[in-house]
This record gives structure tokens, sequence and C-alpha cells, in this order.
């Protein structure tokens, strides 16, 4: 009775120190479960990991189970990435710190054996950690490119007359735009995921299970490509109605049962597969049982009466076996740890004085701009604290589209987005990602080395430059801009920043060349202005 009051008061301890020090990390991961249809499974995952466990049961007590050491350095590792993940504001640092804790946990409690009898349960606990935000943009905007060509495909082979411009489909009187939302990666993920517990418990040879999980990439984009084909097909004979509403939503459940459908299709054809003396029932391939039983004498010793108090006493906890120096330490680090994570949640980040936008120039050298206004949609999607948008030209030539978009504070949730997943939309596609050098003239301290991408829609060229204004730094690299928030939130205390883009279509008769002029003219005519609004 002691034994087992010791180990609840324990387990209560630990679920009480992870919620408090992974409160913002467990609430967003709630959010994204329950208000995103891409990882709207991820609420069952941490369930089925859980049964998959106890249904492992006995392979932990066969293979015995001590505490180690080891698990102790898990968690220190854990718990740096957490602080990392902290400082850099990144949410999925902060997921995977969570994670790599609860291992260092089990291994402290049950060993490494144990642990590892139980390495997929643990393992697919991944499955529910959303992508990082530039990552996600990024497969997400593929996958918009590869479903519009697929929908294409689809219509003009059952002789609807369609052209893709990019993420837009041309049915003539009609344009279908892929968005983000149909671009099939709620398919992915959870069919994905499906895949991965498919193939664990699919007994058979391990080549059949990589294959199985790696087809449901092609399956899900497949599936999706049909989908919108399909939609374009009832938008040629019923109108736009037929691409909205419940129709559209029952189109993708149904689809998405006909993809897990083919998932287990395929799983019936690798069953037939391989020597007739290997080759199994396909009810007997895939089966809830364990993938590793328990030997035929090793179910008999449990079960025989002669050792029925010792198969009791394995699964019956214990202080000797899970509350050991090794797990007693582990959580004794845990709880400084959360109580200074106290300090450096709450802590306010340094806000150096600045100009807001609202007083940027209209007029900047023989450039005369005028304010736009970004929709509330994208206002609550960026999360800016302050922004610029406004065209410029000079005399009469072509525009130059100007944006620049401050945060006070980077933390999680909160910073600059890449141009690169942004700029794919409404037809337009990148035909070019480069780098160019703006040289240092005018009232410029510096020479910038900014981002160059080339997009193309139809005829129609528009070159757009980039940087991210981090500090005193101009960056290049998103990457590089995670490293520096680290560091100088660590040593100053500080993750303000800014993104600038500007842009300027090619106009008629002119080459790439004219415009890259004209785009570093205006760019040593605005940058020495904007230090007044993104402070060094």
């Amino acid at each position: 009775m002691t034994s087992k009051l010791s180990l609840a008061c324990s387990a209560a301890l630990i679920i009480a120190l992870l919620g408090y020090l992974y409160a913002d990390s467990l609430v967003f991961l709630s959010g994204y479960w329950i208000g995103s249809e891409d990882y709207s499974h991820g609420m069952f995952v941490p369930l089925i990991s859980l049964f998959l466990i106890w249904q492992a049961r006995h392979r932990i007590a066969q293979v015995g189970s001590g505490n180690s050491w080891w698990g102790l350095a898990v968690i220190v590792a854990g718990l740096v990435l957490y602080w990392v993940g902290e400082l850099a504001t990144l949410y999925v640092l902060q997921h995977v710190s969570l994670w790599v804790v609860i291992v260092g946990l089990v291994i402290a409690s049950i060993g490494i054996r144990g642990a590892r009898a139980i390495a997929f349960p643990l393992s697919y606990l991944l499955s529910s950690i959303p992508l990082p935000v530039f990552l996600y943009a990024s497969v997400s905007s593929q996958l918009q490119l590869w479903s519009s060509a697929l929908g294409v495909g689809f219509l003009q082979l059952v002789g609807v007359t369609a052209f893709r411009d990019g993420n837009v489909i041309d049915l003539g009187p009609v344009q279908l735009q892929v968005v983000e939302a149909c671009s099939g990666i709620r398919y992915l993920f959870p069919l994905a995921s499906l895949a991965l517990l498919c193939a664990y418990l699919f007994k058979d040879r391990m080549w059949k299970r990589v294959v199985l999980v790696l087809s449901s990439i092609p399956i899900s984009i497949l599936v999706n490509g049909f989908r919108i084909g399909m939609i374009g097909v009832l938008v040629e004979w019923y109108g736009q109605g037929a691409a909205e509403g419940f129709s559209h939503l029952f189109e993708g459940w149904l689809l998405f049962m006909a993809s897990l459908g083919l998932l287990i299709l395929e799983m019936w054809m690798l069953a037939q597969m391989g020597r007739s003396g290997d080759r199994a029932s396909f009810v007997s391939r895939f089966t809830w049982a364990s993938p590793n039983p328990i030997p035929a004498e090793g179910l008999q010793s449990l079960h025989s009466p002669s050792s029925s108090t010792v198969a009791s006493a394995s699964f019956q906890p214990s202080n000797k076996r899970f509350l050991g120096p090794a797990y007693l330490c582990s959580v004794a680090l845990m709880i400084p740890v959360a109580f200074a994570s106290t300090f450096i949640v709450g802590h306010e980040d340094v806000s150096p004085p600045r100009t807001m936008f609202v007083d940027f120039p209209m007029q900047l050298e023989g450039w005369v701009g005028t304010s736009l206004t970004l929709e509330k949609q994208y206002i609550d999607a960026l999360r800016f604290d302050d922004y610029v948008l406004a065209d410029y030209r000079l005399g009469g030539g072509q525009p130059v589209n100007l944006y620049t978009a401050y945060y006070r504070s980077q933390r999680k949730g909160q910073s600059a987005h890449s141009p690169q997943s942004c700029l794919p939309g409404g037809g337009w596609e990148i035909s070019s990602l480069t780098h160019m050098d703006v040289p240092a003239s005018s009232g410029m301290d510096r020479p910038l080395h900014v981002n160059r991408a080339l997009i193309q829609k139809d005829s129609q060229k528009q070159i757009v430059l980039y940087w991210f204004k981090q500090r005193e730094r101009i960056l290049s690299n998103e990457y590089l801009v995670k490293v520096f928030l680290f560091w100088d939130g660590l040593s100053r205390g500080r993750t303000d920043g800014a993104l600038v883009r500007i842009a300027s279509l090619v106009g008629p008769g002119e080459t790439e060349d004219i415009v890259d002029q004209r785009l570093r003219r205006f760019v040593a005519t605005m940058e020495p202005e904007l230090h007044r609004y993104v402070p060094d």
C-alpha cells in the first residue's frame, strides 16, 4: 500500500511539474489539435501511445526493469532544449523538449531495456507535434502546386477545358484557387500517422512496413488532386456553389476514408507478397496483438499456478523498481527548473524607443507614396505590433511596393513570417530565389545583402527583395534569425525586429536589370529612414 501511495504521489508531482513547465506548449498543442483540421488526429496520439504501452507491459516485465542514470542525462538534454526553445521563440523546440523529458523519465524509472520495449509508443508521440511554421508553409505551398496540377490533369482527362496558373485553376468563366486549406496537407498528416500505426501492427518484413509508411505521401497527394478535379467537374456542371459548403466538406471526409481504404488494400497486397511458406492471412498479419509477443513458454510460466504470485508481483509497482536514485534525482532536478522558468517566461523584453509607422513619410527624395491597408484576416495571422504598406512611384515609372512589419517582442507564436511561404498564391509562382547586394550609397551606412525572388504569373513577372532587420543586424537567412533571437534574448533581453519587403513588376518593355536598378534606388532612399521605425 505504501509503495502504491509513493508511486502515485511521485506521478502526481511529475505531472504537476511538467504541466507547470510546459503550460504554454500544452495550450498551444491543444489549440492546434482542436482548431486545426491538419492536426486533429493529434489529440488521439497520446491515448494510442498509452494503450500500446499498456499492451507492452508483459514485455517490460520480461526484459526486467530498473533505474538508469542515463535517464537523468536525457532529461538534462531536454531541459536545455526547453531553454533554447523559450529564448529562440520556437514552439517546436518546446514540444520536442517535452517529449525528450518524458523519454528521460521513462529511462530513469524502468531502465534502457524497459524503454526499448516501448520505443515505438514513445516515438509515436512525435507524430502529434505540428511542423514549424516556416516548414509547414513550404510543404503546404508545394502541395498546393502539385494538387493544382493533378486537378487540372483530371479535368482535362474527363474532357473539361481547364488551365493552371500557379495554384489557380482557370475553367473559363470561373477560377478556382487552391488555397492552403485545400493543399492536401490535412490528408497527409493524419494518413501518415495512421500508416505509422498500421506498420507497427503489421507483422511482416521491415521493408514492407517502410513501403507502407512512405506510400501514405503519394496516396494523400493523388487523392487530394482527384478531389480538386472532382470539385472542378461539379463547378462546371452546377456552378460556383458546388465548391463551397457541405458538399466540399463531405467530399473531403469521403475521400479521406477512401485514402484509408487504399492504405488497407496496400497492406493486403503486401501480405500476399513473398514465398508461399512465409505467407499468412491478412487478419493474422494485421492484429492488435503485440508485434513482439512473449514466447509460449513465457506465457505458460506467467499463467502457471506455481508462478502466479511471481507474475503478479512483477506487475506490482514498488519503490525499488520505480523510485530509485536516478528517478528521484530526475524529479529533484525538475523542481528548480520549473521555478526558474517563472522568471524567464514572465520576463519583459527590452523595448527600445521608436517612431510609429503611421508617421512614415510618403515622400522620399522624389518618390511619392500612397498608403495602403492590410485586411484584418492578414493582420490577425501575422500578429505584428506595427506595419507600413505603401506604393511608391518615381515620376511616371512602375510603382514599388513597400511592406515592413515590426515586432516588439518575437516570443513564441509572434515572429516575422518568411515571404517564401507567402509569395506563392493568386497564381504567382517563385521562378528563382537568389541573393542581391545593395551597395552603400546616399545616406546608407552599410551595404545590404538581401534575398531576391523572381515570381511569375503567365507573362507577368515581379521581383521581390526582402530581408530581416533584427536589432542592428541585416539578415537574409531565416534560420540565422532564430539563432540571434536566442542569443540576444539571453544576453540583451531583446527580441524585437522586423521583416522588410519591397517589390516591383517588370513593366512592358522592361528587363529584370531595369527593375533591379529601380529597387536598388528605392532601397538606398528608404533604408536610412527605416532606422527611426526599426531601431538598432
